[in-house]
């Protein structure tokens, strides 16, 4: 496990003495009493900690040494002393409510608040939800002292821990606390200095630097802020205030999502009573602004965020926060519409974008009043941003606002799921964080999407690009979203699109190369099936399969021809990794079926499992496991509709009479034989005559005999021992059950004892032991066959007899005599 070097460090670690490890320990401590640490104070902490962690049980530091510890972990600003602090008195420390803790020192008013690595220390020793408490209020203390009070930055650390709490924890945080970090977080939003922080140094060739006046605040096009400071506003410095305000920002909707909704059972009657006040403070904000807060005339220039938001001085905390972030998501759209002076600040104002959706979204769900001023706001944006591709992640969460509140305000959404569901599949299936992304979203909506988009499974087509591409990355998304996409309307095409979609990974391929390799590009040359793709004779079979609608047809009429253009595609990478996928869909796609499949629906899919046996991309693996496919669902199918093998009866043996089945399509071609021979029967479908019974034992007979008397075609292997096997069990199925049949059967079997006993080699079987299986095989059906109604009971029995419940009936003998048994063989 370990390399010979770590092996013989953790020997050496594990066997040191106690009077070696006390020096180690005061030498530790020397080394810790400076203000500046050498490296070795570094491995000297690496060793103690491979040292500690080593031992099994738990070793007691000093308490000097634990003293100095503690201090280094809140007082350095060196990372990795942190790190490395926090790492060794994890290994030392007891837990909560004993001796020695890190808690009892850490959470006295007095105390600075911890950096990650301290909070992370603490949080391993806590063992309750009022340890947890204790820490949230010292943090919350934290927040009310004034900057003076502490380090300048010590309020940066504080925001992140909170959020992690609220992860990990989120009723740690009482009524009070909730409070108070609501009231901070207006204060931080939307009161940020409009200052940038620190002295700009200036100067000039001949001229020393100087400092200048800190400016104010600019927009990312360079232009001079005139409203409150966002995530967004530039500067050359920042002021703790602003560093507040981006924290505030990044953890506003886990705020809103973890503690800010849920307010208990009066929230409903808060709610009302706070918009009435927002409606009457709106009334009067015409003739008094000078009642207002500060927040409506912070900078010279007043936006329209600023002028048509309304006092919030008399809210509770919770709405006013909200009412805070409304105003601030609305700013945040505002300035996105600014060119970014720099390429990466275009980056962030699309991430902004996207949090700054995502949470007018949260704050309109919690209220529904909000809707009606967001969604103008909403619906621009999208008019500015819907013919850009570079925008599409940040239309999703535009279209999660359609779909949340498109119905109350009365908005028409086709133009938004013909994007979603339309032109970003189409377009982008090639971009794997819009895959990502796109199909989160679809799997977080299933329930409204089925309910309210019926043009949503008829998307399938589209969707199923993103899997082609990249099948690895999407398909455990496939795997839950499939279920969905299948109706009674959509299943057959949609089978045979899971069954193609190699070939539309090809073509994807396809499509693309022909894109950026024009026809007089040499590059675009060389490939047979690209110059397929741009012949006019094959373009309705490639658009077919890049369509983006389901309805236009199940399948290709011409699918060999298209087999045959896109042979050299058979083992370019993708589409191999895109063949291995198909399989796993395919075992959803029909766990799925049977639930929406009626008679008619499971008939079509059994001649489809049967067409499509032939009719695959000539991937080999990709052929065996569809056929394993095929046959455990056509068994499948069958059972829970045995009338289906009667419905289609002459397909069935079409395939079945097939001689070369056997040898290319072995394992559907068993179960074909096995469903014959298990469901063809009166008792299965009133409709079964003796002439189909005939019909179907002439064709294995024919079967049979043809594999069994002569040597397998150039190029084939032999027969699989249960392919003979199971036509022999089926022919002795079918002649028990129309007895005239009984001595064809009977003559076949004892022909085959004489060949075995001849001594020569059999063509049709080369290895031993399956021949004497085979054999063996024939006697016990011959055995049967000679007394036909015991035959019948045995190779046909009743359901009461395959699946008894003799022990459960208090009406039989049966329970009685378990009872006797068990009784009798385990004694008290």
């Amino acid at each position: 496990m370990y390399s010979p070097g770590s092996e013989s460090l953790i020997k050496q670690a594990r066997e040191i003495q106690d009077a070696e490890l006390q020096k180690f320990y005061s030498r530790i401590v020397k080394s810790l009493q400076g203000k500046d640490f050498s490296h070795d104070t570094i491995n000297s902490l690496q060793r103690l900690h491979l040292i500690l962690s080593a031992t099994k049980y738990t070793r007691v530091l000093p308490p000097e040494l634990q003293k100095r510890l503690l201090a280094l972990l809140l007082s350095t600003s060196v990372e990795q002393l942190q790190v490395l602090s926090s790492a060794v008195l994890r290994e030392t420390l007891a837990p909560t409510g004993q001796d020695g803790n890190y808690n009892g020192a850490a959470q006295e008013p007095s105390s600075p608040p911890p950096n990650s690595h301290a909070a992370a220390l603490l949080l391993s020793q806590t063992t309750s939800r009022t340890d947890v408490s204790s820490f949230c209020a010292q943090l919350l203390r934290s927040l009310e002292a004034k900057s003076s009070e502490g380090p300048p930055h010590s309020l940066t650390h504080t925001l992140p821990i909170l959020n992690s709490l609220l992860s990990h924890c989120p009723d740690s945080l009482t009524h009070d606390h909730v409070t108070l970090l609501s009231k901070k977080l207006v204060d931080w939003l939307r009161y940020a200095s409009t200052q940038q922080g620190g002295g700009v140094s200036v100067g000039g060739f001949f001229t020393g630097p100087r400092l200048r006046q800190p400016g104010p605040i600019a927009e990312l096009d360079g232009t001079v802020s005139g409203d409150f400071f966002t995530v967004l506003c530039v500067g050359q410095g920042f002021t703790e205030d602003q560093w507040m305000n981006v924290h505030s920002f990044s953890m506003l909707r886990h705020w809103l999502l973890t503690c800010h909704s849920s307010s208990g059972g009066n929230a409903n009657v808060d709610t009302a009573a706070a918009n009435k006040l927002q409606l009457s403070l709106s009334l009067s904000l015409s003739h008094s602004l000078s009642n207002d807060d500060r927040s409506e005339v912070d900078g010279s220039v007043v936006s329209m965020v600023s002028a048509t938001s309304s006092s919030s001085r008399l809210l509770p905390p919770k709405e006013r926060l909200r009412e805070k972030a409304f105003q601030y998501c609305q700013r945040i759209i505002e300035q996105s519409d600014r060119k970014a002076i720099k390429r990466t600040d275009t980056d962030l104002q699309k991430a902004c974008l996207v949090e700054a959706l995502c949470i007018l979204d949260c704050v309109c769900v919690e209220d529904a009043s909000l809707v009606y001023r967001a969604f103008p706001c909403v619906k621009a944006l999208y008019g500015r941003l819907h013919a850009e591709p570079s925008f599409a992640r940040v239309l999703l969460p535009i279209a999660q606002f359609y779909l949340n509140h498109g119905e109350m305000a009365a908005v028409d959404c086709e133009c938004v799921w013909r994007l979603v569901l339309g032109r970003f599949p189409s377009e982008l299936f090639n971009e794997p964080l819009l895959a990502h992304e796109l199909l989160r979203f679809l799997r977080h909506n299933l329930g409204n999407l089925q309910l309210r988009l019926p043009q949503y499974t008829q998307s399938f087509p589209n969707l199923l690009k993103f899997l082609a591409w990249d099948s690895p990355a999407v398909v455990d998304d496939f795997v839950d979203l499939l279920p969905s996409l299948v109706t009674a309307g959509t299943a057959v095409e949609l089978l045979h699109s899971l069954l193609d979609l190699p070939c539309l990974t090809a073509a994807l391929m396809l499509q693309l190369r022909s894109t950026y390799f024009p026809i007089s590009d040499p590059g675009g040359r060389g490939l047979l099936s690209l110059e397929a793709f741009r012949s006019p004779s094959y373009r309705g079979m490639f658009q077919f399969l890049l369509r983006g609608e389901a309805g236009s047809g199940d399948t290709i009429d011409r699918l060999s021809a298209l087999h045959e253009l896109l042979a050299e595609a058979a083992d370019w990478p993708r589409v191999v990794q895109c063949a291995q996928t198909a399989p796993v869909l395919l075992h959803v796609y029909f766990n799925s079926v049977v639930t929406v499949a009626d008679e008619k629906l499971s008939a079509q899919l059994v001649l489809v499992l049967l067409e499509r046996s032939s009719l695959l991309l000539n991937i080999p693996k990709y052929f065996k496991e569809i056929h394993r496919v095929f046959s455990s669902h056509l068994v499948r199918l069958c059972k829970l509709r045995p009338s289906l093998v009667v419905d289609q009866s002459h397909e069935l043996l079409e395939f079945a009479g097939t001689t070369a089945n056997v040898y290319s399509k072995e394992d559907i071609y068993t179960h074909v034989v096995w469903v014959l021979g298990e469901y063809l029967s009166v008792s299965c479908d009133s409709r079964c005559s003796v002439e189909l019974i005939t019909s179907c034992f002439e064709a294995l007979e024919a079967v049979l005999f043809e594999v069994t008397s002569s040597a397998p075609p150039p190029g084939e292997a032999r027969p699989a021992p249960r392919v003979i096997t199971s036509l022999m069990s089926a022919l002795a199925k079918l002649a028990s059950r129309s007895h005239d049949l009984i001595p064809r059967v009977s003559l076949f079997l004892s022909k085959l004892r004489t060949v075995t006993r001849g001594g020569s080699s059999v063509a049709w079987c080369s290895n031993e032991e399956d021949l004497a299986a085979i054999v063996t095989r024939g006697e016990e059906l011959w055995s049967l066959l000679k007394v036909p109604s015991v035959a019948q009971s045995v190779l046909t029995p009743p359901p009461c007899v395959t699946a008894p419940q003799w022990h459960r009936d208090s009406n039989v003998a049966m329970p009685l005599r378990l009872r006797a048994l068990t009784s009798l063989a385990h004694p008290h």
